[in-house]
This record gives structure tokens, C-alpha cells and sequence, in this order.
């Protein structure tokens, strides 16, 4: 619902039952929340619902669906810790509680059936970190970096039945991304700032809800699950930074991989110097060319654009992880210098 038909809708109420009218936009009602999440990205979010209701804020009541097949959920084990009612999405689905004013999910990774979002009186809230319609999908914090991005943020979206991503959004937070940030630097800070606009949105549910503001569809980007392949190394179509925004995206949760003598090498530290100028020509070596540096004790490794990446901790056909000196000493000096490549 835009802003230029919710004073129809509004008056369209006035035909309606005052219990109605009240059951929707009451400003003195507490609510009664069902919480959907599964990871540290839900925790923040979790944590500052809890505290609402502990201060005798908006919110009434607290209970949580979460996955149990994860040991360390750690949105079950806070909800245990508190004496939180916790149930498991799978047992849940099939004979879900409806007892509930409002819905809110944060990194729950699950489709809610329609039957779930329409049981809600106050409908279904959900903590997406990116700034809608960009990057709707599973990894929007991994793609914003991997792209490039020098902005990121928030949106608080009202969920809709049947599609991720695609409902009218309440409030929007923008976030800066360092050149530096690195994928759980840049998580925790947007979870924390999801957590705060998702209570914000809650405190004051009416007002935000009148003024909706529908997604443009045609200016959405996407940002789906990442897989192995996201995480190999183009070295040919590659520049470096495009190289080091690809590590900055996955640290944390996956390694970058090339090969190295038809051996899959892991790559799980290296950095960038943005000063640098372009330090050798194409012309001499090929895009991939390994050079050990005695200097710095690196590795350094030349993109397509001419510029070097250092590698400082790499691993080589599932072995333990080698520094660049332990992998020069051990592969690289063993290797004719024509052969010197990351493929």
C-alpha cells in the first residue's frame, strides 16, 4: 500500500466495527509477538524485543520458532537462557499458534506459508540489510561487499505471502561500507542497527503502517545463496580489488579458492595496498603470476589490471594452513618461474 491510497483505505475503515478499527490501530494496545529467526544476525533483534517487554514497553509478550536442527542456534539458546517460549519450525508449520498480534522474522531463511502471515492482526515485520529493492535475496550483506558497494543499510518491510523480499517498506537505515569492512565487521554493525529500527518500527506500528511506502520493482537487484563457485577466482577477468572485495565478502565464512600445479589452494588471508601503482605489465607475466616477496615475506599475486595482491595465510590440497614464506620455501621455489601460477 503507497501513500497516495492508504487515506482511501483509511476511510475505508469507517464503514468497519470500532473493535475492528481498534484491533488495528490503537495506540494504547500491547502486543503480542511471534519471533522467526535462526543465527546471530536474529540475536540483536531477539534481545531488544526481550527487553521491550521486560520494560513494560509496546510489546506484551514474547514467544519464538526457530530450527532446531542447529546445536548452537543461538537464537534457541538465548530464548532457553530466558525462559522464552521457543518452538521448532518444523513441528510449528504443521499446527501453528495463532494467538498472536504481530509477527516479526530476522534471518529466519524460511518461506512463511500464507495461512501464518494472515493469522497476524498487525501482520508480519521483517529486518532485510539492504536497502530495498537492492539486493533482495539470501546474501545481501556478501554480494554489497563482493560488488563493490559503498553503501548498504537497513529496510524494515512488511511481509507479504508467497515471495521473499518484496513488501512495502516501513523505515530504511543507510550504512557506509568502509573499503576495508570485512563481511562480519559489517554484520554485526547492521544487525545492531536492524535491531534498533525493528523496535522503533514496533514502539510507533500505526504511524509507519500509514505511511507505507511500496517497493519499485523495477529498480531491484538480487542477491541470492552463495555457493563454491561464488568463491573461486576469476584471475584472467579480475582486477585486484575486485579480488580483495570477493575475500572481504566471504572472510569469515569461506575461504577463496584457485589451484596451484592442478592442486585446489584455499586463500584465507590477504589485503591490498589501494596506493599502489600498476606494478608490472601484462605483457610479461599473464594475469595469476605468483612472486615471492623477501621483503615482506608474502606472496604476491598479479590480477589483470597490472596491481598485486599479497596472500599471507594459504592452504594447498587440504593441507594445514601455510604462511606465503612456508609456501614459497615448500611449492613455489620448487616450480620453474614459468610455471608460477594461480590458475
Amino acid at each position: 500500500m503507497n501513500i497516495l491510497t492508504n487515506h482511501r483505505y483509511l476511510s475505508s475503515l469507517c464503514y468497519k466495527s470500532i473493535s475492528h478499527v481498534q484491533r488495528y490501530f490503537s495506540n494504547v494496545s500491547r502486543l503480542k509477538v511471534l519471533f522467526f529467526g535462526t543465527d546471530n544476525f536474529s540475536l540483536p533483534s531477539l534481545r531488544i524485543i526481550h527487553k521491550n517487554v521486560i520494560d513494560n514497553g509496546r510489546v506484551q509478550s514474547l514467544e519464538v520458532v526457530t530450527s532446531f536442527k542447529a546445536a548452537k542456534n543461538p537464537v534457541k539458546q538465548y530464548s532457553q537462557a530466558n525462559a522464552i517460549p521457543v518452538y521448532d519450525w518444523n513441528s510449528f508449520k504443521e499446527s501453528p499458534i495463532t494467538s498472536f498480534d504481530l509477527g516479526v522474522v530476522v534471518s529466519f531463511g524460511n518461506l512463511i506459508p500464507g495461512a501464518i502471515i494472515r493469522s497476524f492482526d498487525r501482520g508480519m515485520l521483517n529486518v532485510h540489510a539492504s536497502l530495498l529493492p537492492k539486493l533482495r535475496g539470501a546474501a545481501p550483506i556478501v554480494h554489497a561487499i563482493a560488488n563493490g558497494d559503498k553503501q548498504t543499510g537497513i529496510s524494515i518491510m512488511r511481509i507479504k505471502p508467497k515471495y521473499f523480499d518484496v513488501g512495502d517498506i516501513l523505515l530504511q537505515s543507510v550504512v557506509n561500507i568502509p573499503r576495508d569492512i570485512l563481511m562480519p565487521q559489517l554484520h554485526d554493525q547492521l544487525a545492531q542497527i536492524g535491531a534498533s529500527c525493528l523496535i522503533t518500527c514496533i514502539e510507533d506500528i500505526e504511524r509507519y503502517y500509514h505511511n507505507l511506502i511500496r517497493q519499485d520493482d523495477s529498480q531491484a537487484t538480487y542477491a541470492p545463496k552463495i555457493d563454491h563457485k561464488f568463491a573461486e577466482i576469476s584471475w584472467n577477468d579480475t582486477d585486484a580489488v575486485g579480488v580483495y572485495n570477493l575475500y572481504r565478502s566471504l572472510y569469515g565464512f569461506r575461504p577463496l579458492s584457485t589451484s596451484f600445479e592442478g592442486e585446489l589452494v584455499k586463500i584465507f588471508e590477504m589485503s591490498f595496498n589501494h596506493s599502489q601503482k600498476r606494478t608490472v605489465h601484462l605483457g610479461e607475466h599473464r594475469p595469476g603470476y605468483i612472486e615471492y616477496s623477501k621483503r615482506l615475506k608474502t606472496l604476491l599475486v598479479r590480477c589483470n589490471d597490472g596491481c598485486a595482491l599479497e596472500i599471507l595465510k594459504l592452504s594447498i590440497g587440504g593441507k594445514k594452513v601455510l604462511t606465503g614464506m612456508d609456501f614459497h620455501n615448500g611449492f613455489l621455489s620448487k616450480v620453474e618461474q614459468s610455471k608460477r601460477y594461480f590458475m
